[in-house]
């Protein structure tokens, strides 16, 4: 594929570029910024394409984040340009580019699943993740890459090379996400759709160190359209902002441009913050779990995350997580992975086929019935809290290849120490976010997650926009050099 880039040109701008706006600058705006520019006409929808597309072509050949990129999205971005002369009611986000989840269906593009074992054929349909992000007005460039079904934390499926940390190419951008946090964390994107069935858009975003938050159960469609009273898994958005967040969140609750899910509506929009002062939430604080030890230098920062809560007057009381093993959410993963459709079971990974063998002969019912009991044992968590804090992931991010030469056991048993904190908070259906909290020793990024009650997005972000104020994190970026250079560094 030939991609091609121009510098913003002088005749499509209102303005002239200064250093904050060069290339590379520009590319790092939020969001929210970029669609502002351009319905001021002060930058184009097809400039940025196509400087997406050459930062796509320079930084992808290491960090592996796309599995396919768009040509046609430059024409897209050209009549979306168009619109900007001609209509005044322009959606949330006209004209500005994104990345999705190669688990969702983009109409004329192949969907792969990150397997060899599905058919490479492509759908004439967005799936409805795809379509409320269509109606918003962004400009999909491509597909972003994921593990095989969605099924590991770890972005290193057969069907390409491992997705690579922009912080250490060495290290595991994460998974499922892996290459949408990836992308996202390289300045190639402001913003990217992922989703999460165990941790799988917090966990990269801890890893990658930007902000992720998994909506509540309900709050957000299945993308195909499936009944979700007892799903794992959801979308929700992968930034650099809380705010470009909380407006990719109203449009893809269908509160902007769409129908709502059956999740009751909030008070307001989630991009309007609650008037008035900041306000003061009871937080519980869980830091230890029963599946793995906490290393100690995420402990510490969640502890620094903790005091400076408690700085701003937030009432915190430490707290624990309620007993849930491995062995308790297994099933449950393992039914997810059986019931993919359209797969050539003998083709998939190893570990694939073997969560999803077992998950073929699980009896519906007891399935179930165990979901039941389990939430049941697990939903009075944030009981006596407005919100609660943990370590996002209680391990740094393993090296590139760390799963390679283990037996399945083995890599499930790996998985459940980096799924530790996550995994509840989906089959309780709460909210949850990532939220960055810096860097270890070795430069590697740390996540503290922020979980909100039923249907309580608004609180999460609240106090995650207040965790912006306190740690600025977006002025923290790898770099560009660390990314381009590393290429040799992998023949090390």
């Amino acid at each position: 594929m030939v991609f091609s880039t121009r510098a913003l040109s002088s005749d499509r701008m209102k303005v002239p570029l200064d250093d904050s706006m060069s290339d590379d600058g520009i590319l790092a705006s939020s969001a929210l910024d970029l669609a502002r520019l351009i319905r001021a006409r002060q930058v184009s929808s097809e400039d940025l394409v196509r400087l997406t597309l050459g930062r796509i072509q320079r930084l992808n050949p290491v960090i592996h984040a796309f599995v396919s990129v768009f040509d046609r999205a430059v024409a897209v971005a050209r009549k979306k340009d168009r619109e900007v002369m001609l209509r005044g009611d322009l959606p949330l986000f006209h004209g500005v580019p994104i990345g999705i989840k190669d688990l969702n269906v983009v109409r004329w593009s192949r969907t792969r699943f990150g397997s060899r074992a599905v058919p490479s054929l492509p759908m004439p349909w967005d799936d409805y993740t795809v379509a409320s992000l269509r109606r918003a007005g962004f400009v999909i460039v491509g597909k972003l890459s994921t593990s095989e079904f969605g099924a590991l934390p770890v972005t290193e499926p057969a069907i390409h090379p491992p997705t690579r940390n922009p912080w250490s190419i060495g290290h595991s951008a994460g998974g499922s996400s892996g290459g949408s946090a990836a992308a996202v964390a390289a300045g190639i994107l402001p913003v990217a759709q992922g989703s999460d069935g165990a941790g799988s858009i917090r966990i990269p975003s801890s890893f990658c160190h930007v902000f992720g938050i998994k909506p509540s159960r309900g709050r957000v469609a299945n993308q195909f359209g499936l009944s979700d009273r007892q799903l794992l898994y959801t979308s929700g958005p992968i930034t650099s902002t809380v705010s470009d967040a909380a407006a990719m969140l109203d449009v893809m609750a269908g509160l902007v441009a769409g129908r709502a899910h059956w999740a009751p509506a909030p008070p307001h929009p989630f991009r309007e913050r609650a008037k008035g002062p900041a306000r003061r939430f009871r937080v519980g604080v869980a830091v230890s779990s029963p599946v793995v030890a906490t290393h100690p230098q995420i402990l510490e920062r969640v502890w620094d995350v903790v005091r400076l809560l408690a700085d701003r007057g937030h009432d915190i009381v430490e707290t624990s997580l309620p007993p849930c093993s491995i062995e308790d959410f297994l099933p449950l993963w393992q039914y997810q992975v059986g019931g993919t459709p359209f797969c050539l079971w003998s083709r998939t990974e190893p570990v694939t086929r073997w969560l999803g063998r077992a998950g073929r002969k699980l009896c519906p019912l007891s399935v179930s019935e165990r979901f039941k009991t389990l939430k049941a044992r697990c939903e009075g968590v944030l009981r006596g809290f407005d919100l609660l804090i943990t370590p996002t992931v209680a391990v740094p991010p393993p090296r590139v290849g760390a799963f390679a030469n283990l037996s399945p056991e083995q890599i499930i048993t790996e998985a459940a120490s980096i799924v530790a904190f996550t995994a509840m908070f989906n089959l309780v259906g709460f909210p949850a976010a990532s939220v960055p909290a810096g860097l270890s020793a070795a430069g590697l990024p740390i996540g503290v997650q922020v979980v909100g009650g039923a249907f309580g997005e608004c609180d999460v972000l609240e106090l995650a926009w207040q965790l912006e104020e306190m740690l600025p994190w977006a002025h923290l970026r790898p770099t560009l050099q660390g990314i381009c250079g590393g290429a040799s560094r992998l023949l090390a």
